[in-house]
């Protein structure tokens, strides 16, 4: 079939079924987040046989190793998912929340709810936990999902919804709630975000590359997701015994991931005394260093490779054991190179001195700001929302990390005895 009715077929059916969500209670939501953790964890070994029939074609492929590291599923990895379905089962109904409320002098109540959106389509890359986080989301907050993954995770994708179509058929919600696009065909993105009036919105999870894309070419609303280049400073007030680990921490316990840091600002005051055992650290850690003249003289003191930080350097989202560093002579200096560089998803201070922490809240733009903290702790599971849809850098509609109230809307329910208007 044409992409275009393919993803019009598929919108459409989801749609309908879409009609047992919006009539279920938020219990029987809940029962059916309950029935799908139970049917991944007890498919675990068929789920683990897709995956790696994914990753022998990543390798052959030579995709690069933090891409697989995303692609990658484990056991610990799927009890972890299984988990956050849990998690937002656990979570209030997000529908039927009345956000305002009023009555006017001719008599009219005014309500403003919380409803759900309708179909929203995922566009994604790699990583086959958002399959399973995307949907538990949308469906307990009473959206249909048409789910459109990358080739190179299409053998666990396709698993994974079959497995929670599986669950759902137990239940009084359709199986048709949740609905797989087929990767193989690049034609079915496009079509998906030209389904405008079939499709509500569409998600974009994955590179800057696939972010911009869907950005700038959907005709259905978005919200855009964002690239990661996140930055650490370390204050010329910082407890230099909590930086080095929240820096190692933020760097290297999951590089792979948009909420890693990959950039290191050092004031001045401290870089003498702070660099050499935060470079050491980092290199021991395997992480390749671009720094800049100030920070390679303290490096090349300390017998610890690095490479000169081109312009290019500074914007990128590595993705990998890579980072930039660089000695800053004041906290506006950091903020400016922040605000130059930075892709507004999270920044970090680490300072004893709360006016510093102060003004570096109101000059950072950003969907997270982290005191004291890793910039691992953006993220929806940490922050208490269950499981994420993804991580917003933009600032209309939903921003940070994304669950149940991100994914609803609202609708203006008036009462009234008969006025009529005059």
């Amino acid at each position: 079939m044409e992409a275009t009715a393919l993803i019009a077929q598929l919108a459409d059916t989801a749609r309908l079924a879409a009609r047992t969500l919006v009539a279920a209670s938020g219990a029987d939501r809940a029962e059916a987040l309950h029935r799908i953790a139970e049917e991944i964890a007890a498919a675990e070994v068929e789920i683990l046989a897709a995956n790696a029939i994914d990753m022998e074609r990543a390798v052959k492929d030579g995709m690069a190793e933090s891409m697989q590291d995303r692609l990658l599923l484990t056991s610990a990895r799927i009890h972890g998912i299984v988990d956050g379905a849990k998690q937002v089962s656990a979570l209030p109904n997000p529908l039927g929340i009345t956000l305002r409320e009023s009555t006017l002098a001719n008599g009219l109540h005014l309500q403003q709810v919380t409803v759900p959106f309708g179909v929203v389509g995922m566009v994604y890359e790699a990583r086959p936990n958002v399959t399973v986080d995307a949907a538990v989301i949308l469906l307990m907050s009473g959206n249909a999902a048409l789910l459109r993954g990358s080739s190179s995770a299409e053998s666990s994708n396709k698993v994974l919804v079959e497995v929670m179509r599986r669950a759902l058929a137990k239940t009084t919600i359709s199986p048709d709630v949740l609905q797989y696009v087929p990767s193989h065909d690049r034609s079915t993105v496009q079509a998906l975000l030209h389904a405008r009036g079939k499709v509500d919105l569409v998600i974009p999870r994955g590179s800057a590359a696939l972010i911009r894309t869907v950005v700038d070419d959907s005709t259905v609303p978005t919200i855009e997701t964002g690239a990661g280049v996140c930055h650490v400073y370390v204050d010329d007030e910082a407890d230099l015994a909590k930086a080095l680990p929240i820096l190692i921490n933020s760097k290297t316990h999951r590089p792979s991931v948009c909420n890693a840091a990959e950039t290191l600002l050092v004031h001045e005051q401290v870089a003498e005394k702070f660099l050499p055992m935060a470079l050491r650290e980092l290199s021991d850690a395997g992480v390749r260093l671009h720094v800049d003249q100030k920070v390679e003289m303290i490096a090349v003191a300390s017998n610890i490779p690095v490479s000169s930080a081109t312009e290019e350097n500074w914007s990128t989202e590595y993705n990998a054991l890579e980072m930039n560093v660089a000695i800053v002579p004041n906290l506006l200096a950091a903020s400016d190179h922040i605000a130059k560089y930075g892709t507004k998803h999270t920044e970090s201070i680490v300072t004893e001195n709360d006016t510093h922490a102060a003004q570096f809240i109101a000059l950072s733009d950003c969907a997270a700001v982290m005191i004291n903290a890793s910039t691992r702790f953006t993220d929806g599971e940490q922050m208490g929302f269950g499981a994420e849809i993804g991580i917003s850098n933009q600032k209309l509609h939903a921003r940070g990390p994304m669950g149940l109230e991100a994914m609803t809307t609202t609708t203006w329910i008036v009462r009234g005895n008969g006025q009529i208007r005059k």
